[in-house]
């Protein structure tokens, strides 16, 4: 688990970080509302952990900016800000959760797994990558907004690929996830699936890599 912390007081940042590292989590930390995009520009978070008062502005103008591009990402608001109105604003602007200053320690870790099981269990129904949307729950793929037509194993295919992208995805791995799905897939049958999915795909500015002798990768295409 990767997370990202928002937050300019040294002391607090620090603790946390020892913290949440024995708890074998990785930690960014940014001190700054410019230090945290670009962290997020760099590589993707399973969770922001947000201050409100930064040194370069307001923590809930960067959170209303973050969720006009990034609805799925969990931000928990950590702030000194304890009135109810305070509270209701950082809910309504997009937070998942609020936690006042000062804090137990033991309730904001709880905090940040419930946030995190419950946004593993989001992304295996909604994925985003690029222009390609995939919504499991209702079993449909979106390309820049227009609907892209698969059959059913086409669908799981796809859907194992960007749930993992830009990851490789092994073709065992692929072929047992399936299998657990009680749909027979042999060796031949995934790479046909995999080659219908290519042409489907073409124009997209996604493509589907194989590495001989490992599996696929869904990529942006350069």
């Amino acid at each position: 688990m990767r997370l990202l912390l928002v937050e300019d007081d040294a002391v607090i940042a620090h603790e946390l970080v020892l913290r949440w590292e024995r708890n074998a989590w990785a930690v960014d930390v940014a001190g700054t509302l410019q230090a945290a995009d670009a962290m997020l520009a760099l590589r993707p978070v399973d969770l922001v952990v947000l201050d409100l008062g930064l040194p370069d502005g307001d923590g809930l103008h960067w959170l209303a900016r973050l969720r006009r591009n990034n609805r799925s990402t969990p931000v928990l608001v950590l702030t000194a800000r304890d009135r109810v109105a305070d509270r209701v604003e950082g809910l309504r602007t997009g937070a998942d959760d609020y936690l006042v200053k000062p804090f137990a320690v033991e309730e904001l870790d709880a905090r940040v797994e419930v946030l995190t099981r419950r946004a593993q269990r989001s992304r295996e129904d909604f994925v985003q990558y690029g222009q390609l949307t995939w919504y499991g729950n209702e079993g449909r793929v979106d390309i820049a907004g227009q609907s892209l037509v698969l059959f059913p194993r086409e669908f799981e295919v796809l859907g194992l690929l960007v749930r993992r992208a830009p990851r490789l995805v092994p073709k065992r791995a692929l072929i047992d996830a399936l299998a657990e799905r009680n749909l027979e897939v042999s060796d031949s049958a995934a790479e046909v699936y995999v080659s219908r999915l290519r042409r489907k795909l073409a124009g997209s500015g996604l493509a589907i890599r194989t590495l001989r002798g490992f599996g696929y990768v869904l990529e942006a295409e350069s």
